[in-house]
C-alpha cells in the first residue's frame, strides 16, 4: 500500500486545543525549579494551585511505589523526600493524563490505555531499579507517556486511526508497523516530537520517541532500550491496552545490550502485581477494572 502523505508529524502536533494548558503549567514549574532563588515552598505553591494534582502526587508519594515509612503530608515534604526533579516529572505525567478527554470509545478505551501505560511505567522503573539507575521517576514517567503520540493521532486524524486499527486487527499486524506504512512515521515519533515541543527533558522525550526503535536513540539509548523492553513486558502481561492486539517484537540487540538476568522476570512480575492496583488507586482514586 502506498504511504499516505496527506499529513505530517508537525501538522498532527500543532494546534491541539486539548493540550494547550499543559506547557504553561509545566513551563512555570520548570522555571521555578531552575531558578536558584526559588525555595521548596515556592515550588510547592505552584503545584498546590491544582488541588486534584496535589492530592494525587501525595497519594503516589505514599504508595508502595516509593515505600517510605513515614507519611508524606504536604507537597513541600514530598519535594524534600522524593526530590525536586522527581516531583516535577510526576506532576508532568499526571497533568498529561488529565488533558486527554473525549476520544471516542471505538478508537480506544482510555481506562485500559492508561492501565497499559502505568504497567509500562512500573516495569521500566522496576528494571531501572534492578540496574541501579539514577532518578528512577524519569523511567516511570517515560512509561506513562510512551504512547501519548497515539492519543494525539486519535484527536487529529481519528478516521485514519480507525482504518489503521481495523487493518492491524484484521491482518494480525503490529499497529506501529501499519502506522509507518501508511504515514512513514509512527505514534512514538509523534509523541517524542510533542514532548520536545513542550520542552520536556530529552531523558524522557528521546526514549519515548524511540521506544520501538531504541538503536536509533543518540543521547539516551539505554533508557530507550529499557522502555522498549518494559513496553513489551506490559503487552505480554495483557494488563490494559494501547490499541494494538499483539506483543511488539523484542530487538535482540537491545536484549544483549541490557545484559539482564532471566531470573529477574519472576520477581519483576510479582512486584508489578503487588504495586499496579495501589498505583492505579493513587492516580485515579480507585482501581481500574480489568
Amino acid at each position: 500500500m502506498p504511504p499516505d502523505l496527506k499529513i505530517s508529524i508537525d501538522e498532527i502536533i500543532q494546534d491541539v486545543s486539548t493540550v494547550h494548558s499543559l506547557p504553561l503549567f509545566y513551563a512555570r514549574l520548570d522555571e521555578a525549579i531552575n531558578n536558584p532563588r526559588s525555595s521548596i515552598t515556592d515550588i510547592g505553591k505552584i503545584i498546590s494551585e491544582d488541588q486534584g494534582l496535589t492530592a494525587r502526587i501525595l497519594k503516589l508519594a505514599n504508595s508502595p511505589l516509593f515505600g517510605y515509612f513515614s507519611r508524606i503530608e504536604t507537597i513541600s515534604h514530598a519535594v524534600t523526600i522524593i526530590g525536586i526533579q522527581q516531583v516535577r516529572d510526576l506532576a508532568l505525567a499526571l497533568s498529561v493524563m488529565d488533558v486527554f478527554a473525549g476520544i471516542p470509545k471505538e478508537l480506544i478505551n482510555m481506562e485500559q490505555f492508561w492501565r497499559h501505560s502505568i504497567v509500562t511505567g512500573l516495569t521500566a522503573r522496576l528494571i531501572a531499579t534492578s540496574q541501579r539507575e539514577s532518578n528512577l521517576e524519569r523511567f516511570f514517567v517515560a512509561g506513562i507517556l510512551h504512547d501519548v503520540g497515539r492519543l494525539i493521532m486519535f484527536i487529529k486524524v481519528p478516521e485514519l486511526c480507525k482504518e489503521m486499527l481495523e487493518e492491524c486487527r484484521g491482518q494480525g499486524r503490529l499497529l506501529y508497523h501499519v502506522e509507518r506504512e501508511r504515514l512513514l512515521f509512527d505514534h512514538a515519533e509523534v509523541g517524542g516530537r510533542l514532548l520536545r515541543k513542550w520542552k520536556i527533558p530529552p531523558s524522557v522525550a528521546e526514549p519515548v520517541e524511540f521506544h520501538h526503535r531504541p538503536n536509533r536513540a543518540e543521547q539516551y539509548p539505554r533508557e530507550a532500550s529499557l522502555l522498549h523492553l518494559a513496553d513489551i513486558i506490559a503487552h505480554a502481561l495483557q494488563i490494559g491496552s494501547s490499541g494494538g492486539l499483539f506483543v511488539p517484537q523484542l530487538d535482540e540487540k537491545v536484549w544483549a545490550g541490557l545484559n539482564l538476568s532471566p531470573f529477574l522476570f519472576a520477581s519483576l512480575i510479582k512486584q508489578i502485581d503487588k504495586t499496579v492496583t495501589e498505583t492505579e488507586q493513587a492516580l485515579f482514586g480507585r482501581g481500574a477494572s480489568a
